[in-house]
């Protein structure tokens, strides 16, 4: 298997060549991604499609990363009439095979552990924690067996005793029924807030539920609450007014009433009156809190990226502005 490279000096032209390569390797996974999709992004909306996109070109660099450290260049040459390096990149199958397969049969049994482990434990958050490693180390198997497919004269991968929708529905099935969150907002414009954040939870795939201190929340295993603080500020500019916006929220386990994640956000936005910087302010808000920290959140409750269990408030917010000071 092999690669050709060319340009106006060697460096670029066995550059080239090793991209030549990993084309053939990045193509065959892209073809596959489709089957992975339904798990890495359970909304099919524009920035869904965008984030399954980056996730996907994500494992597929890794992939093909591991299967171009068995790449060489066999032969380089200069072409004096046209004044044109090229280079020839040599994949070495054996070597390939061997790494390549390495890493799968390493991945099947994390994949057992963690699946055999989600299956086994009564803690929740530790199950759904599970499934997510388990199902995130398949798609970066499966990317894994489609290079192998590519690398054996056989065409013939590692057959997985799991299939990625098969992982992708236990897991949204037991978000949908066994592990709920409920959204509870003060402060100001909670509603609009408290809605924005629902809906990126919703996104993440999980079952949220609104409420502002009602018995909701008895039904779900989270809450999270918080407050939200925007504060006229007095800044030297002649022309514009300036709103502070100051947000925290914590994450709490309703059956022992623990905090075990917390987050704040905070920010200034200006515009011509008061009124129309509280409702610039408002729209960052927004948006921040039904991608970014519904993102954080998911993240937290999937165990990827740990969120502490305090925080402090953002330069310029007032400590009372705060979910834990209720």
């Amino acid at each position: 298997m092999t690669g050709v490279g060319r340009g106006e000096n060697r460096s670029t032209a066995e550059n080239q060549a090793y991209a030549a390569v990993a084309r053939i390797f990045k193509a065959e996974v892209a073809a596959q991604a489709k089957d992975w999709e339904a798990y890495l992004v359970t909304e099919h909306d524009e920035v869904a499609r965008s984030e399954r996109r980056l996730t996907i070109d994500h494992v597929t660099k890794v992939s093909t990363d591991k299967v171009l450290e068995n790449v060489n260049i066999g032969d380089a040459w200069y072409d004096s009439g046209t004044k044109v390096h090229y280079a020839l990149a040599v994949v070495n199958r054996s070597q390939a095979e061997a790494s390549v397969t390495d890493k799968v049969v390493g991945l099947d049994r994390e994949i057992d552990a963690d699946t055999v482990e989600a299956r086994q434990t009564t803690d929740k958050l530790a199950k759904v924690r599970a499934l997510r490693r388990a199902g995130r180390n398949l798609v970066l198997r499966e990317a894994y067996n489609t290079d192998l497919r590519v690398i054996r004269s056989s065409g013939q991968g590692i057959p997985s005793t799991y299939r990625v929708g098969e992982l992708s529905g236990e897991l949204a099935q037991f978000l949908s029924s066994n592990l709920g969150l409920t959204v509870q907002f003060s402060g100001d414009h909670a509603e609009p807030i408290q809605r924005a954040l629902a809906q990126g939870l919703i996104r993440e795939g999980f079952h949220v539920t609104a409420d502002k201190g009602g018995g909701d929340a008895e039904s779900s295993e989270l809450l999270v609450r918080g407050m939200t603080r925007l504060i006229p500020i007095e800044v030297q500019d002649p022309h514009f007014r300036y709103v502070r916006w100051c947000s925290d929220l914590e994450i709490v386990e309703r059956a022992t009433q623990r905090v075990v994640g917390a987050m704040a956000r905070g920010g200034k936005e200006g515009h011509l009156t008061e009124r129309e910087a509280t409702a610039k302010a408002l729209r960052v808000i927004q948006q921040e809190f039904s991608s970014d920290v519904a993102q954080a959140i998911a993240a937290h409750i999937f165990g990827e990226v740990p969120l502490p269990a305090t925080v402090s408030m953002p330069a310029g917010c007032p400590r009372e502005a705060s979910a834990g000071k209720r």
